[in-house]
């Protein structure tokens, strides 16, 4: 399948590229899910029973604060994990987020309109604090269809 787009950027950071770090990877650029950390441990434990929940955990949280993957809070009391670029680099993406079953939907086909309005939103908040904007991450929560049908 050749290099892995995370190869290059742990040796060009100047990181070691350790199993659990691969391995995560792996278990997260095999879903479109948003998965928790238990659950990364499940796929993990597989392939690789000698690797423990708690170095999942602190494995997650290096990752994070390196950028490598994105942590989010759903709501639900559980962190939850995608990586931060895919197979075509990074893709700015929003999530619909259902209170009822909890399908998390990833929100990635902009309007123009939306692009717009985002773009003022985020050049009107710098310049009222004086703040430099460098991401920003929304969520809508709501009824998927399956469950305003209930």
């Amino acid at each position: 399948m050749g290099e892995r787009w995370w190869h290059r950027k742990f040796r060009g950071c100047g990181y070691r590229l350790t199993v659990p770090r691969e391995v995560i990877f792996t278990v997260l650029s095999k879903t479109s899910k948003h998965l928790s950390a238990e659950e990364i441990y499940i796929e993990v434990h597989k392939t690789y029973p000698a690797i423990g929940l708690t170095t999942i955990y602190r494995t997650l949280e290096l990752l994070v604060e390196m950028g490598f993957i994105l942590k989010f809070d759903f709501g639900d009391k559980r962190a939850r994990y995608e990586l931060a670029e895919g197979l075509q680099g990074k893709q700015h993406h929003h999530h619909l987020l259902c209170t009822d079953c909890g399908k998390i939907i990833d929100y990635t086909d902009f309007a123009k309109e939306e692009k717009e309005l985002l773009g003022q939103t985020e050049k009107g908040l710098s310049e009222k604090f004086n703040f430099k904007i460098t991401n920003h991450l929304i969520q809508f929560y709501g009824l998927c269809s399956k469950c305003q049908k209930k």
